[in-house]
């Protein structure tokens, strides 16, 4: 399975699914072709989506075989539903990141079925875009700039030109951040599970290595998955190991960086500013000291709107139906004991 991008060429650009990589599944996990429902509630695009990938759409019943779920909220819902309805073999989940489902999905760790599936790599454009963009800003001081109330004459700012970069995580998004960051010309250091090189990174090392790569590293992007591994893996202890002038972006789970050491590590001017699309707790509340901090740059978990999504989630679901009847590979596979 290509990670290249893909649409049709009379189309024009937006943004484009990545379909990521995903092992053929052995028999017992390989769902039985049949009726495809969607939940808690349908929407046009998606019943199309079904609809062109020749899928077949029915209501929730003992024929369901595919579970199209498009709330990240309605978690006790689902799982009465999986309950009620033990046929259904399939579940595909709407959001990249699957931790909110993670006490509905261990209940089926030790099953070979429902298989699993989420929208991983789906949204890698938007959201690697996003992170790109609080990068640039954050170089640039834009926090500080947008908040001045005058002119200031202290020239300041970095250029992203020959950075080195150190990107936690290497799934579509990682990709993706990568490939835009190309004209820039950086240094990149990917921090993933594994030490097995990502093309194209100038070195990749084992997330118990993190603590090595970060003396020299001018901007942190943190693109992993939330798992209980990976919870707060961004203390106190990682930011002390950080340069002053460099900057930390997070466009993953706010639970990945401890809110209270980076305010800390902000206020205490060890680093030089943060880029933050999710927080710790979510939403952040008014009032919140990173609201006001002059290093600080906040965006309401918005990396991706639902104009950006729904094409890109109907992509998936497509593909991923056309895997149900007998062609091709599912992509997005989720390990449910895991979490990602």
């Amino acid at each position: 399975m290509s990670n290249t991008p893909t649409a049709p060429s009379d189309s024009p650009r937006g943004h484009r699914a990545v379909l990521t990589e995903s092992a053929a599944l052995d028999p017992a996990h390989r769902p039985t072709p049949g009726p495809i429902a969607i939940g808690p509630e349908s929407a046009d695009h998606i019943e199309k989506a079904i609809q062109d990938a020749g899928g077949m759409l029915g209501p929730v019943d003992d024929s369901t075989r595919g579970l199209m779920w498009l709330s990240h909220k309605a978690i006790d819902e689902l799982d009465h539903v999986l309950t009620d309805h033990p046929n259904i073999e399939w579940v595909q989940l709407p959001m990249a990141g699957v931790d909110m489902f993670a006490s509905v999905m261990k209940k089926y760790a030790d099953r070979p079925k429902p298989l699993w599936t989420s929208a991983k790599g789906a949204y890698s454009e938007p959201v690697a875009e996003h992170a790109v963009a609080l990068t640039l800003a954050l170089l640039r001081v834009f926090p500080e700039r947008v908040r001045a109330e005058g002119w200031s004459s202290v020239p300041k700012g970095i250029s992203l030109y020959g950075l080195n970069v150190v990107i936690i995580g290497a799934g579509g998004i990682a990709l993706e951040i990568m490939r835009l960051l190309e004209p820039f010309a950086p240094s990149i250091t990917i921090v993933r599970r594994s030490t097995t090189p990502v093309p194209g990174a100038a070195k990749t090392v084992a997330t118990a290595s993190l603590g090595d790569v970060l003396p020299d590293a001018d901007v942190v992007i943190v693109a992993a998955a939330m798992t209980a591994d990976t919870s707060k893996l961004f203390g106190e202890a990682e930011f002390d190991a950080m340069k002053e002038t460099a900057v930390l972006v997070n466009i993953a789970r706010g639970g990945l960086v401890d809110t209270d050491a980076l305010v800390a590590a902000l206020d205490a001017e060890k680093i030089w500013g943060a880029g933050l699309d999710v927080t710790d707790p979510e939403p952040l509340p008014d009032g919140h000291p990173l609201w006001t901090n002059a290093r600080a740059l906040i965006t309401p978990h918005q990396a991706d709107t639902p104009d950006m999504v729904a094409p890109l989630l109907a992509e998936r679901i497509r593909h991923n139906v056309r895997a149900l009847g007998g062609d091709g590979d599912f992509i997005g596979v989720v390990d449910p004991a895991q979490g990602y």
